[in-house]
């Protein structure tokens, strides 16, 4: 099984034996691998119920659910990570959904298509069409993204909702680059964050 570029970075940078919570694991492809392989104990949360199906029948612990409604149910501190890989801007609510994965996971794995790199620019400025990569294939009428996030808008949000950036890889192609130019040479990225446990704690409460 070959996994995308993202989800080997996320692969070999999740402990044996931990606990997690993968958030649109699609057919469960990463969650397979982190059992396979590191004996994780992966749990899954799917919209598509197809996929769900799929991944089901691999014998794989998944349910169907939406990632902007869904997660509110999980306990604090269930994981030691929750997982949102290539789905952070497709949900109708990113901050929220940030929000609840560092409430479940004491760390959360986040990646997301990088919006300003420099072909995605070279395509509005030159054709001044909305692109279409091989990461972003998708027309504009059928896209699942609606939440067009780059990599220096990811980090200022962070930054000003106090969240901690443990580590971050940039990814041209299938190859890692340096972070100082990713912003417009990086056409993914991942981050690990934490979030400190009083910060979890005001975020489970009611308002």
């Amino acid at each position: 099984m070959s996994l995308r570029p993202d989800l080997l970075i996320i692969a070999a940078n999740v402990a044996s034996g931990a606990r997690v919570l993968d958030v649109g694991c699609g057919t469960g492809d990463l969650m397979a691998a982190l059992r396979d392989r590191s004996g994780v104990d992966a749990r899954g949360l799917e919209i598509d119920a197809v996929k769900v199906a799929d991944a089901v029948a691999r014998g794989l612990s998944v349910i169907q659910g939406d990632a902007d409604v869904d997660l509110a149910g999980y306990p604090d501190a269930s994981f030691d990570f929750a997982i949102l890989s290539q789905t952070l801007q497709t949900t109708r609510a990113p901050h929220l959904v940030l929000d609840h994965l560092l409430r479940i996971g004491r760390r959360a794995f986040v990646s997301f298509p990088n919006f300003a790199h420099w072909r995605v620019r070279l395509s509005l400025l030159w054709g001044g069409r909305m692109p279409v990569t091989r990461l972003l294939p998708e027309r504009w009428y059928d896209t699942p993204n609606i939440h067009h996030v780059t990599i220096d808008d990811f980090r200022a949000f962070l930054k000003a909702r106090g969240i901690a950036v443990e580590r971050a890889w940039f990814l041209s192609g299938d190859q890692e680059i340096g972070g100082s130019a990713a912003n417009f040479l990086a056409e993914h990225a991942v981050f690990l964050l934490a979030r400190n446990q009083e910060d979890c704690s005001r975020l489970s409460q009611p308002v």
